[in-house]
């Protein structure tokens, strides 16, 4: 009887500390991580657009699918309550979770609406709902797409882009996306990535007060 007990206690010691239950407000930072509360969470399973991620559309004309992943994503879920069991810790420090709103998996959600694909890596759970979508053509499986993955992977390996030079002193960047007509401030997280395009009527601005008359607002951040 004692080598049982000695065998169970073993077992337990040998146990990874998972199964943390998270719960709160969701705030996402792209249609795959949120905030849950104050926990930083991955969610298990799917792997969605990344932010910068383009995608084309039937016609051959490009799409911002990244940006609108995560406004679809927000527009599902955001300000709800979710209840998350950790599965895991990733090597950014962020759990790694299943979380649902409702009783109702998020991540099954956000991969049927055509936001996320089954991460195949790490799990099939939701390769299923995956082929309903794609067969569905909604969301990203509309036109094409390169795999979240690859994308992650050919921005690390492509050398960085040199800063943009600017006419004279006017250094702020006027950009058009499907956002609108945005203007990024030197030292915004954005501006050293934006390309000021004359072509397609993006400009460069010399004050706010030019780029606000022009009809151009604000980035956030």
């Amino acid at each position: 009887m004692f080598r049982r007990f000695a065998l169970l206690a073993m077992l337990l010691v040998a146990l990874p500390a998972w199964g943390d239950e998270l719960s709160g407000r969701m705030r996402f930072s792209d249609a795959d991580t949120l905030r849950v509360g104050a926990t930083l969470v991955r969610l298990f399973g799917i792997d969605a657009p990344e932010q910068a991620q383009t995608c084309t559309r039937p016609d051959g004309t490009p799409w911002a699918c990244g940006a609108w992943a995560t406004s679809r994503a927000r527009a599902l879920f955001e300000g709800r309550t979710a209840h998350c069991r950790r599965l895991d810790t990733d090597r950014y420090g962020r759990a790694v979770a299943r979380c649902f709103a409702g009783g109702v998996d998020i991540a099954a959600v956000l991969v049927r609406e055509g936001i996320a694909t089954a991460y195949r890596r790490y799990s099939r759970r939701y390769v299923a709902v995956e082929k309903e979508a794609a067969l569905a053509g909604r969301g990203i499986w509309s036109g094409l797409m390169q795999s979240p993955e690859s994308f992650r992977a050919a921005r690390r390996s492509s050398p960085p882009l040199l800063p943009q030079a600017a006419p004279g002193r006017c250094l702020i960047k006027g950009n058009i996306s499907r956002s609108g007509r945005i203007y990024h401030l030197p030292g915004q997280r954005d501006y050293d990535r934006t390309r000021i395009d004359p072509a397609r009527g993006e400009r460069w601005f010399c004050t706010e007060t030019e780029a606000r008359a022009a009809g151009w607002r604000r980035a956030e951040r």
